[in-house]
């Protein structure tokens, strides 16, 4: 996909400082709980490179590093805002942590060849087509050593007719609300599944909350012969 074919990212930069009030008023500690799911999971804590992408204020990445301060991090994301949120949030709990920030639009960012064992995508991945999402990450996917693990959480429909009705409403007014506050034009959730197992990812692990309308899930990258 070329460059100047795409539609420009949506702006965060402005919530960066209010971003986290937002969600706490919005869902409580609900989407926290989702992205901490896996913190302490042993398959998480064997990683040495990880490419974060999109964490926004940094409430994750801040976490992870307190938690495994030899981990090199590398954090990209279209906000310089919210990069500079994540930043001091990581600077006050590990100051001496392994970070390198990247402002950019990950459609057309040159991954660096670094063979990350990780990649994480909290509440990330809905903003981008699903076309899109094919594109990106294959594109990861190329850069990751052989059994890389992929951490996503995300918006979900739930299969469960009574949940799945609501979670269409809230769906419907998360998207418009971000696209009043940033400029983010999307209006339905992408499939990524499909993308990750086309990119030789299978699940291994899952967690449900709000009736499966929040999903936090735990990929791991296949050999392929």
């Amino acid at each position: 996909m070329r460059e100047s074919a795409l539609a420009p990212p949506p702006n965060y930069s402005r919530l960066s400082r209010v971003y986290a009030a937002l969600e706490w008023l919005s869902f409580g500690r609900a989407l926290a709980r989702r992205r901490s799911c896996f913190l302490d999971d042993s398959r998480i804590a064997g990683a040495r490179r990880a490419l974060v992408l999109g964490d926004g204020d940094g409430r994750f990445t801040a976490a992870l590093l307190e938690r495994y301060p030899a981990l090199e991090i590398i954090a990209v994301d279209a906000s310089a805002g919210m990069l500079r949120e994540l930043a001091r949030r990581v600077k006050a709990r590990t100051p001496t942590a392994r970070l390198e920030l990247h402002c950019a639009d990950v459609r057309c960012w040159p991954i660096p060849d670094a063979r990350y064992d990780l990649v994480i995508t909290h509440f990330f991945l809905d903003c981008f087509t699903t076309r899109e999402l094919s594109s990106l990450i294959g594109n990861v996917a190329s850069k990751l050593a052989p059994n890389a693990h992929w951490l996503v959480s995300e918006f979900a429909i739930p299969s469960h007719a009574l949940w799945a009705a609501f979670a269409r409403v809230l769906v419907r007014f998360l998207y418009f609300m971000q696209g009043v506050l940033t400029g983010l034009a999307l209006r339905e959730l992408p499939e990524y599944r499909g993308a990750l197992e086309s990119a030789h990812f299978e699940l291994v692990d899952c967690e449900l909350a709000l009736g499966g309308m929040l999903r936090s899930e735990l990929w791991q990258k296949r050999r392929v012969r």
